[in-house]
């Protein structure tokens, strides 16, 4: 099927040239001011066809030697010029034919679906060899199987070539998707009353790493917007759940109460929750619809674990829930029917899986640590990640520009999935950022020619801190702590996937494979044990209720004693039989309501402002009977993930808590310092309100005291 439609990019040249040159009006375009193709673009178009042109006509030629049932004639003269001259004639005629009729072609295979796809490309395309020999009579076949034989060969030949240069020129690719669109939006295209805003979300992209990254060249493209004036950069606070399940959930929805963790036991229904799942994100959804979201309305949501109240959602996981590929909220059909789409996507996954193996025995070979295992089916999820995520979400995103909507938010997540196994600053994992940042510069410069205009924010939903896993350091994982301290008590936890991370779930979810969780638990099980990232939760499904820390000694007298005195636990919060909570640790405890402490301040080594997020979580209705935040090192700036990923997050301590935004300047500066996801949802729904670009905003910050992380960049202001 690839090599099909890569015939049919090849031989796309063409109409995208005349329309370049004659349909979208070059002239008036030029005379307007807003060039939507440039000369050089045209150029490098036109000089792609002839490359493919002449591939084509080599492979005629070789046809002509090889097979049997396939003869050219010499076009004036007997010897091997006619024989060339005749393989370029046909190859133009060949190409004229598919660049008019591959348009109805597709239509009819869309409408046969996929179980005819390979019949219909195998007859359609021996049907065109056919015709352009009746048209242009200098060649000649034994039969109609040799015709579809050499149209295969065609295909197969031009496939390579074209799908190489629109993997490699971003140029290319953007002008090619853009012209598409814009023959759609043609009868579709709302009316445009002000800038539209472009909201893109750098999954796991802390705002400390990102400084290192634009000052070493890293990310040129963001570097360039904040030198340049157009742009600031300003740190914000997450939550105590720093991830993006709870960012995002409060930044599209306005609300990110009862989310304490990426994954929870819910006493209520006696379920396992994780942001992996489409149901589970359709309830959180669900519970949020007395809030307007910030995309109701004329927005989109692209690649994001919430819709945000958006109609038009593509790979959005609340949206997949029975979908299947190409079906429900995938969105895989208005991309991959696209033959250069498909092209360019399946070389980048083959390469990004060969990368990701190559790079995964380097790490091996040089004794690189921490490291977790990358086996299995990771290398295929990072590939699903970082490029067919990214490519279906950016071609999406230029779609909603050039149709004119009023506000996007799309998620970039590949930099957060390699970072998990890689680390997060490892030259792997910047290669990836690198890419990220190319296709920022893409959107920026499609932005920079719509119709409407459209003012670009970027921002992510936490960082990420690195160190060896808990296991690695400890020799067992949570669970078997746990299970060892409840004298062979039945636990449970979440199943672990293969690939580790989010980006198994997501990518699961993506194609309707999402499987268990939200899962009911056995009848036998005593309590349940979860990670996210250095967070760790432990509830007894039996004890109604939110157990309180007098019924847990009483029951299972040496576990909470024994978490708080582990190296690798840095506090646990429970409830007490008075009505309050406490947080523990080895050396000393804070009552949650008085803020009194005994012996050693437990959250002093997480910053300040710490005591009021935990105060938040532990107001939640769904906290778990007990929460646990691992180590903080601060001398070296690791944690000690519960997880086995070398760079994670979801609770305190390090770079995790602190993402970045990055904003117009055009826009009102606001108040600093930003704590919480629902202050960036109100600054994000002030700026999609005033069109005008100089939104008033007022009491952002939620109260949350100053946790003494970062100061703005690019903050002086004309």
């Amino acid at each position: 099927m690839i090599s099909a439609l890569g015939h049919a990019v090849y031989h796309s040249r063409i109409r995208k040239i005349v329309r370049a040159l004659f349909v979208d009006g070059w002239v008036q375009q030029m005379a307007s001011g807003r060039r939507t193709v440039s000369i050089g673009s045209i150029v490098v178009l036109a000089w792609e066809y002839w490359v493919l042109t002449a591939a084509c006509a080599v492979a005629l030629i070789v046809a002509d030697l090889v097979m049997p049932g396939f003869h050219l004639d010499r076009i004036g003269s007997s010897t091997f010029l006619g024989l060339v001259a005749s393989g370029v004639v046909l190859s133009i005629v060949f190409g004229a034919l598919n660049a008019i009729l591959w348009p109805l072609l597709l239509r009819a295979m869309m409408w046969a679906g996929p179980a005819l796809l390979f019949v219909f490309v195998f007859v359609a395309s021996g049907l065109m060899m056919l015709l352009s020999v009746v048209l242009v009579p200098v060649a000649h076949f034994d039969g109609p199987v040799d015709a579809t034989t050499l149209a295969l060969v065609l295909s197969l030949t031009t496939s390579v070539i074209s799908g190489a240069m629109a993997a490699r020129r971003d140029t290319t690719y953007r002008t090619m998707v853009v012209r598409r669109h814009r023959v759609r939006a043609r009868t579709t295209r709302p009316s445009a009353t002000g800038p539209g805003l472009v909201c893109i979300q750098l999954d796991g992209l802390g705002h400390d790493v990102l400084r290192r990254a634009m000052s070493s060249g890293v990310t040129p493209t963001l570097a360039r917007l904040v030198a340049s004036g157009s742009h600031s950069l300003v740190p914000w606070h997450t939550d105590w759940s720093s991830q993006t399940g709870s960012s995002q959930l409060g930044i599209l929805h306005g609300s990110n109460r009862d989310v304490p963790a990426f994954r929870w036991y819910d006493k209520t229904t006696s379920r396992i929750a994780v942001f992996s799942d489409p149901a589970s994100n359709l309830e959180r959804e669900r519970e949020r619809s007395d809030i307007p979201g910030l995309l109701a309305g004329d927005g989109a949501s692209r690649g994001n674990l919430f819709s945000g109240g958006a109609e038009d959602n593509v790979l959005v996981v609340s949206r997949m829930k029975g979908a299947r590929l190409g079906g429900g909220g995938s969105g895989y059909s208005g991309y991959f029917i696209d033959p250069a789409n498909a092209v360019r996507t399946a070389i980048r996954l083959f390469a990004e899986v060969c990368r990701e193996l190559g790079q995964a025995w380097s790490a091996r070979r040089h004794d690189i640590v921490p490291r977790v295992s990358r086996g299995g089916i990771y290398p295929l999820v990072r590939a699903f990640t970082t490029v067919v995520e990214t490519d279906v979400v950016v071609a999406a995103v230029i779609g909603d520009m050039v149709r004119g909507r009023t506000i996007v938010y799309a998620d970039l997540v590949g930099y957060d999935e390699v970072s998990h196994h890689s680390g997060i600053e490892r030259p792997e994992t910047l290669a990836v950022l690198r890419k990220l940042d190319a296709e920022l510069a893409m959107i920026h410069a499609v932005a920079e020619s719509s119709d409407r205009p459209y003012r670009l924010v970027v921002l992510s939903d936490h960082g990420q801190s690195q160190g060896a896993t808990f296991s690695q350091r400890y020799g067992e994982s949570l669970k078997s702590l746990v299970l060892r301290q409840c004298d062979g008590a039945s636990v449970a936890e979440e199943p672990a996937r293969a690939g580790g991370g989010e980006g198994a779930g997501y990518a699961a979810a993506s194609v309707g494979l999402s499987p268990a969780p939200d899962r009911a638990l056995r009848d036998n099980d005593d309590a349940v044990v979860l990670a996210s990232g250095n967070v760790g939760s432990v509830s007894f499904p039996h004890i109604e209720g939110r157990a309180t820390k007098e019924t847990i000694e009483e029951k299972y007298p040496r576990l909470l004693q024994a978490l708080i005195d582990h190296p690798g636990i840095g506090f646990v919060l429970v409830a007490r039989g008075d009505g309050g909570s406490i947080v523990l640790s080895g050396s000393g405890s804070v009552e949650l309501a008085t803020g009194v402490v005994s012996g050693t301040d437990p959250l002093q080594a997480f910053g300040s402002g710490v005591l009021d997020m935990v105060r938040r979580t532990d107001s939640f209705g769904n906290v778990p009977d007990i929460m646990i935040n691992g180590t903080y090192w601060a001398e070296t700036d690791e944690i000690a993930a519960f997880e086995e990923q070398v760079g994670s997050h979801g609770g305190l301590g390090g770079q995790q808590t602190t993402p970045f935004l990055l904003f117009p300047t055009a826009f009102d500066f606001p108040p600093l310092p930003l704590h919480g996801a629902e202050s960036i949802h109100r600054i994000l729904s002030s700026w999609r309100d005033r069109a005008d670009g100089s939104p008033a905003i007022s009491d952002v910050s939620g109260g949350v005291v100053d946790n003494g992380a970062g100061s703005a960049i690019g903050t002086t202001r004309d």
